[in-house]
């Protein structure tokens, strides 16, 4: 939504141009300056928080001393800042025009009061001036309200900043902080030293000063800057980088948490924590915020969850409107059990799946079944394998080609679709089967190896893919996944589309669950032609029928006689998946969160398609106390059906939820505004945009290519979060802050 000035005379908004737009103070005193220099009578009798959210001056207004551009991307303003330059007369000069902004005409009592204050800040001015010449250079490092700094001082920060400077390089070019050294654990030895150390000496032959005062008389031999204040600087780097992307977040109120799969570290695995919010512009983001430990039970993980976003990182969890858990096997049922935890205690941080995994993905994962994840982790290892190198690709479509030579449509279709992550996508099963005899052919070919074209890693990987694919269980288990789940795959495609899409997808479910409860009932029919085609497919491999050797070795001598394979894979496989399958979907769309989704129709495109007939009232109540004013809830839905209805022909319906944030005429319909930014939030609806999405790749990337031994959490959010400007005096304030004593034993030491 754009930001209009509320200046008189002043025309400029924020999609126009490229200045800086400010918010009216909360505090009450220095808004009452703001009105009074603005002679905007109409805003007298309003109340700073009102102002502050609705009204918006442009930098124009503002004298160039009391605004600070903190990088290319934000600006701000001083704490005492106030508006001084306006347009008061422009408006003369055409009596006859319809002035909206009306200037209010000053009284003698008015003028006085108004001199008085220019006198008082002319001479807080004029003293200022007078500090900063008296202070010259050392002002840039003073703080306001200290003394200025001494030598030694400035020295200290200096010599911090070259070191928080070489460790923020370090961070963002994922440059590990150890040098090389035999693998064997952590006493192994280093053959190198580290880089660290390797571009402090660096810094100092490229003739930095600081530096080499304070290591001129250091052994050549002796480590720089020891591995704890290594770390201390590292922790540092990672909340003020952290701070910076938490600010708009708390500024935005509401939020939702979003995890990722475990991921192993030197000191044990971790899960990736995201959180998604609407920032001050509108646009929905979702940030990798950091790497929480993931040890101990259920409820010390929720606790730790719990306390990190409170007391670290200073939001309110109830305000947090939903969750979502990307995870696999033992780990999931984990996290389920932590969101489940976290539901009893925050009901409206509402349990969903995440909009960067296809549902049938997600559902798959979920389950806690030996065969299903088996055959997950074939699937993902598939979709490594091939991405390693063009020439295993080309040799994948050639096992097509001569697998489909018959069906040239068909082959075409099945190679364009494996060049594009097909291992993650909504069909992913129904592919997997038409891909199945390819694949065992390409990894036989591959393993075989007769032109000694490939590796010998490669022929091993090729070699333990092709044993999974060539045994039974793993095939019945592909076709039980692709047939129980062609019931989901077109709703959790919805539920990833259009918001027209998911407004209606929501609406399916109750269909999609019968349908799957059909199946249950008559469940020996469906698995009897399920098993046929499992059988069909493996007799095409020349795969054998037959029960796991695991049930032969634990359990065989318990049931005392031999069980067939059929009866075998309906009551440990068939069963179990479609009873988790609709299990699953019932805890991940529960009452609140189809509620909410049924709230989609405020979007005016789906209003439109629903003849503005829907009432969204039902629906409201779960976000009441969100609202800034719930009593007028009905009126203002009133007036916003209306609006659209009755809109102009040449005027089109905003189709999502961020075209209808965008709008201006939004700030009017407060309570729909707040609605649309709290839906916004919800983990299951599909990013807007690449650059939403770029905090997800940047993590699978950090973790593709960091090796374990080289991971370090804290480098980790400065590589992912790359963009995110760094401000080197705000981190060594905050170095020196949390560790006076360390430092204050440094400043002692003797420098030329």
């Amino acid at each position: 939504m754009p930001n209009f000035c509320a200046a008189p005379n002043c025309t400029r908004k924020s999609t126009q141009s490229d200045l800086a737009f400010f918010r009216f103070p909360r505090d009450p005193e220095r808004c009452q300056l703001w009105v009074e220099n603005c002679r905007r009578a109409d805003l007298e009798d309003k109340t700073a928080d009102q102002l502050n959210k609705h009204y918006r001056l442009c930098a124009k207004h503002f004298e160039p001393s009391m605004i600070c551009k903190t990088s290319p991307y934000r600006t701000v303003l001083k704490d005492t800042a106030v508006p001084t330059i306006f347009d008061l007369t422009s408006h003369l000069n055409n009596p006859h025009s319809r002035h909206r902004k009306r200037i209010k005409e000053l009284t003698e009592e008015d003028i006085r009061r108004i001199k008085e204050r220019r006198l008082e800040a002319s001479r807080e001015k004029s003293q200022n001036k007078e500090n900063e010449t008296s202070e010259g250079q050392d002002c840039s490092v003073a703080k306001d309200d200290g003394p200025p700094l001494t030598p030694a001082e400035k020295e200290l920060r200096d010599y911090l900043k070259s070191l928080f400077e070489i460790i923020v390089v370090i961070g963002k070019q994922n440059i590990p902080l150890n040098g090389h050294s035999e693998a064997g654990g952590d006493g192994a030895e280093c053959f190198t030293p580290s880089n660290f150390q390797a571009l402090l000496e660096y810094r100092i032959n490229a003739g930095d000063e600081v530096l080499r005062r304070r290591f001129e008389t250091t052994a050549v031999n002796a480590e720089y800057c020891p591995s704890d204040q290594q770390q201390r600087i590292l922790e540092v780097c990672e909340d003020c980088v952290r701070e910076e992307l938490l600010l708009e977040a708390r500024e935005s109120r509401f939020f939702s948490l979003v995890t990722g799969d475990l991921a192993d570290f030197p000191d044990g695995p971790h899960i990736p924590l995201f959180l998604r919010f609407v920032d001050q512009s509108h646009v929905l983001r979702e940030e990798f915020v950091e790497f929480l430990p993931f040890e101990g039970d259920e409820d010390a993980l929720t606790e730790r969850l719990v306390s990190r976003v409170g007391e670290k990182w200073g939001l309110n969890m109830d305000y947090c409107r939903g969750q979502a858990h990307l995870s696999s096997g033992v780990f999931a049922s984990k996290m389920k059990a932590i969101a489940a935890r976290l539901t009893d205690k925050y009901p409206l941080a509402v349990y969903t799946p995440c909009s960067t995994c296809a549902l049938n993905f997600y559902l798959a994962n979920n389950m806690l079944l030996t065969g299903v994840q088996v055959v997950m982790a074939t699937l993902r290892r598939i979709g490594s394998f091939f991405g390693k190198s063009p020439l295993l690709q080309a040799e994948l479509e050639h096992a097509i080609s001569i697998f489909y030579q018959g069906n040239e449509e068909k082959a075409n279709e099945l190679k364009e679709t494996c060049r594009h992550g097909w291992t993650e996508r909504h069909d992913l099963f129904e592919l997997a089967v038409d891909l199945l005899e390819s694949l065992l052919l390409c990894m036989d070919s591959i393993h075989d190896n007769e032109d000694l074209k490939w590796n010998d890693q490669i022929t091993g990987d090729a070699y333990m893919i092709s044993e999974s694919l060539a045994d039974f269980e793993f095939i019945v288990t592909l076709v039980v996944l692709k047939n129980s789940l062609s019931f989901t795959r077109a709703f959790g495609k919805n539920l990833q589309g259009p918001t027209l899409d998911v407004f209606f997808a929501a609406n399916s479910l109750t269909a999609v669950l019968h349908s799957l409860n059909e199946v249950m009932d008559n469940i020996e029919v469906y698995h009897e032609f399920w098993f046929e085609e499992a059988v069909n497919l493996a007799a095409a491999m020349d795969v054998p029928v037959r029960v796991p050797r695991l049930f032969f070795r634990k359990q065989r001598a318990e049931t005392g006689g031999e069980i067939q394979p059929e009866s075998y894979f309906k009551e440990y496989l068939t069963v179990p998946v479609v009873g988790r399958v609709i299990q699953e979907l019932k805890d991940v769309f529960s009452e609140n969160h189809l509620k909410a989704l049924r709230c989609l129709s405020l979007v005016p495109a789906v209003m439109g398609q629903l003849k503005f007939n829907a009432s969204e009232e039902s629906n409201a109540d779960l976000y009441r106390n969100d609202l800034p004013n719930p009593d007028t809830l009905p009126a203002e839905l009133h007036c916003w059906r209306i609006k659209w209805k009755h809109r102009g022909k040449e005027i089109s319906l905003p189709s999502t939820i961020h075209d209808t944030m965008q709008l201006g005429e939004v700030k009017f319909f407060p309570n729909v505004y707040a609605f649309l930014k709290v839906l916004c939030t919800l983990p299951v609806l599909k990013l807007e945009n690449a650059r939403c999405e770029a905090a997800w790749k940047r993590t699978r990337a950090y973790l593709a290519d960091t090796p374990i031994n080289h991971r370090s959490k804290s480098l980790a959010v400065l590589n992912i979060n790359y963009d995110v400007k760094h401000d080197l005096d705000v981190m060594v304030d905050a170095y020196i802050k949390a560790h006076p004593e360390q430092e204050s034993e440094q400043e002692s030491e003797p420098v030329d």
